[in-house]
């Protein structure tokens, strides 16, 4: 049973961290770039995004981390994990924190985006940019911390272990 512990937080750790990962990626390149972009391109590339994103690989990744993580809790209660067991929990509630804040704000947003239609037929592009553009970016930094913070602490637990 030990051996499953350790794969399961391992795991955990590998998977919260390619999710954060991707969080981090978007604060600092893509939407860096598509900030230096027209209107129109923008919205065009984060249509297509919202739907490529939803693939195999990432949302393996990204659910897998929150199952993981909650595994890695149940799997780690009991007074012998007493040191870790904290590092554990503040883990999950971090990612939790993420996968809400994903489901609650960033999707619903990224389904505007798309709702506003095919971006050549837009008539203002601009107030288009504007509903979606700065609250995105400012929610995927809480996505972007709180997948670090869930990161460092899995790694704590690690130590801990």
């Amino acid at each position: 049973m030990e051996q499953v512990r350790i794969a399961v937080l391992a795991a955990a750790t590998l998977f919260v961290g390619l999710s954060a990962g991707v969080f981090f990626t978007y604060s600092t390149s893509v939407m860096l770039a598509l900030r230096q972009t027209e209107d129109r391109v923008l919205i065009d590339v984060m249509q297509k995004v919202n739907v490529v994103i939803l693939n195999g690989w990432f949302l393996t990744a990204y659910v897998g981390a929150l199952v993981l993580a909650i595994v890695a809790v149940v799997l780690h209660r009991g007074p012998e994990y007493r040191a870790m067991f904290p590092w554990l929990l503040a883990a999950t509630v971090l990612y939790v924190i993420l996968f809400a804040v994903t489901a609650f704000v960033s999707a619903p947003l990224n389904y505007r985006l798309d709702r506003a239609g095919p971006v050549a037929d837009m008539a203002d592009p601009a107030a288009v940019r504007a509903a979606f553009e700065a609250t995105w970016n400012r929610w995927n930094l809480v996505r972007t911390l709180a997948g670090a913070a869930s990161l460092l602490t899995l790694a704590m637990a690690l130590l801990k272990r």
